[in-house]
């Protein structure tokens, strides 16, 4: 199989070489040249304009977008349209508000191009290893990629979910839950860490990563930093983010569900901005972990 990926950042990349350690072809495209050079380094056909691209890859074509959400998808999509032909399939692989991702498949659909939206989850190990994808869109299309599904995800790590716009609804829910453990897991190791006791933060950690009700894989990552900042005093408390939690907080007032454990963890997450704390510490470290988020070390003092 021979697919095309638009974006290679962290995520976008750690695909590329996902799928070329599986022997599969892969078409490289990004604005930035450098990134496109590295791509073929690691044995991608490069492209350095979307003509190219196009031109590159077997009617009909399969084009992954792995692009910031907004108006980064729209514009790629724009300079895709004059390259597009009947029976292409795209598919948004970024965190797309769902109700964008019906928008566009409604305006491809008229030139008789599929849009499939794909929620991609597990971080930057999952991109290089295999993730878990939530799919949403036609099913014809869907179907007729069972081969790149199987490829991208983990074992019994995809799902097709429903039509256009289902994929990035679920992983909008997903990611207002992972807002919800980040933030409880950052309150408990604040309140460890301002016991009347020497607690090793670490240890705890890695010990509760073996049997207990909390284990997880964010637990985990929180272990490993906290091997080598046992007392968070190293990594500033300011957490990114917060758009797609905000998606979801805005749907559930649409749908009447509520989520107060979302709606305190943004306002957490706001005010982390201004004021350092021992949790949003913790977060930064997990968030930097799974995703590679950038995190801001803090100045040392005397």
């Amino acid at each position: 199989m021979r697919i095309g990926i638009i974006g290679l950042g962290r995520m976008g990349f750690n695909i590329l070489l996902h799928l070329r350690e599986q022997k599969h072809a892969v078409v490289a495209y990004n604005r930035s040249k450098d990134a496109v050079k590295k791509a073929e380094q690691a044995g991608a056909i490069p492209a350095y304009s979307l003509s190219q691209f196009c031109n590159s890859l077997p009617s009909p074509r399969i084009i992954l977008l792995m692009v910031p959400a907004g108006l980064a998808v729209d514009a790629v999509l724009k300079g895709l349209k004059p390259h597009l032909s009947k029976g292409d399939i795209i598919i948004d692989g970024g965190n797309s508000n769902y109700v964008d991702s019906i928008r566009r498949a409604k305006a491809l659909a008229r030139s008789h191009v599929h849009y499939l939206d794909c929620g991609t989850s597990g971080g930057l190990y999952g991109a290089r290893h295999g993730a878990c994808l939530t799919i949403g869109g036609e099913k014809k299309s869907y179907s007729k990629l069972l081969p790149l599904w199987k490829a991208l995800a983990c074992p019994g790590g995809f799902l097709y979910c429903g039509p256009s716009g289902a994929g990035h609804y679920v992983k909008m829910a997903h990611n207002g839950i992972e807002y919800g453990l980040l933030q409880a897991y950052g309150e408990g190791f604040e309140l460890l860490r301002k016991a009347p006791y020497r607690l090793r933060l670490d240890k705890i950690a890695s010990t509760w990563s073996h049997g207990s009700v909390i284990r997880s894989w964010l637990l985990e990552l929180a272990a490993e930093k906290l091997r080598t900042d046992s007392k968070l005093k190293k990594v500033s408390g300011k957490i990114g983010g917060g758009e797609t939690g905000s998606w979801a907080l805005q749907e559930a007032a649409r749908r009447h569900v509520k989520m107060p454990v979302l709606s305190a963890s943004l306002s957490a997450r706001r005010a982390s901005a201004a004021h350092d704390s021992v949790s949003g510490r913790l977060i930064a470290y997990i968030r930097n972990g799974f995703g590679g988020h950038e995190i801001a070390m803090r100045k040392k003092t005397k």
